[in-house]
């Protein structure tokens, strides 16, 4: 299978905080999560953003089930049990999908490790060695600088496998492969995210929006000039016109297109993870033959 590179630009998606909120059973919620966290990883999305949509409700155990459940799923299968204790909110962890992406590999024997290889790991302790980290083999590696917080997930990338596999702390943004999501909940209303964050591009979906094909040139153009895209997504009872009226502010002035990705729809309505399927999907064939963003960058990596 071909090295999944990193995209042009960093693209990130916001989805509603009552995204399950017309589920009742906490199996279905976990799901349906589940779906959005697949698609990221499957359309190299770098975060999820989870937003507020409801005025005057009180979201934080929403924002909380989803928040929990996306960075479980993005955290290596062999982390998990040590980042993640019992709680309810993972009572069902056990249905996800698997990702597969680059940072979650199946090998969990030292003999299968590379020189120049990264993985994702967790600092189990320190000597005057140095530390100590766990990367899913038998044996943890030995990283000969800075110690740092016991049980804090680092990046690292193995250097040596003689004896005892010695390994440096690694930056996950100089990395050219794709190396999943991460995810975010800021306390605040979508368009005062929006703002905020200052991204080069933001793109709404909606059925009020405009069809793909009318614009799709110019979206095409403005998606290979970009540095920073947002692409946001509504909510199973309200759409972004009408979470973004509770603001008083017109969705048409928070972002730069509002587009319909699944025109001429046959079912009354489509949900948020079909959207998201739909629209990412759309995303990434548009944005295929942009160069990598790393394709001049970190040679020496």
């Amino acid at each position: 299978m071909a090295v999944p590179l990193k995209r042009s630009f960093d693209c990130a998606i916001a989805i509603p905080a009552s995204l399950t909120s017309d589920i009742p059973h906490l199996r279905e919620k976990t799901f349906r999560i589940g779906l959005i966290g697949r698609a990221a990883a499957i359309f190299r999305v770098d975060e999820i953003v989870v937003y507020p949509d409801l005025p005057n409700v009180n979201q934080a155990a929403n924002i909380n089930l989803i928040q929990k459940i996306l960075s479980y799923l993005e955290t290596p299968q062999y982390l998990r049990k040590r980042l993640f204790k019992l709680m309810p909110e993972l009572q069902y962890a056990g249905t996800l999908p698997p990702l597969r992406t680059p940072h979650h590999p199946i090998a969990n024997k030292t003999e299968n490790l590379t020189i120049g290889e990264y993985r994702e790991g967790l600092v189990l302790s320190h000597s005057k060695l140095g530390s100590f980290i766990d990367i899913g083999v038998e044996q943890p590696v030995l990283v000969q600088e800075a110690k740092r917080t016991i049980n804090t997930r680092m990046t690292v990338k193995i250097t040596e496998l003689e004896m005892q596999p010695k390994a440096v702390f690694a930056d996950p943004r100089q990395i050219k492969i794709y190396w999943g999501y991460k995810v975010s909940a800021p306390s605040v209303p979508l368009t005062q995210l929006i703002r905020k964050r200052e991204f080069d591009l933001v793109i709404a979906t909606s059925r009020k929006g405009i069809p793909l094909t009318r614009i799709i040139d110019e979206l095409s153009e403005r998606l290979k000039a970009s540095r920073k895209v947002l692409v946001v997504f509504g909510a199973p009872t309200q759409g972004l016109h009408e979470i973004t009226l509770h603001e008083d502010v017109k969705l048409d002035d928070a972002v730069h297109f509002i587009v319909n990705t699944i025109p001429n729809q046959a079912t009354e309505t489509v949900r948020t993870e079909e959207a998201v399927y739909a629209t990412l999907s759309i995303l990434n064939t548009l944005s295929c033959s942009f160069p990598s963003k790393n394709s001049h960058r970190f040679d020496n990596l």
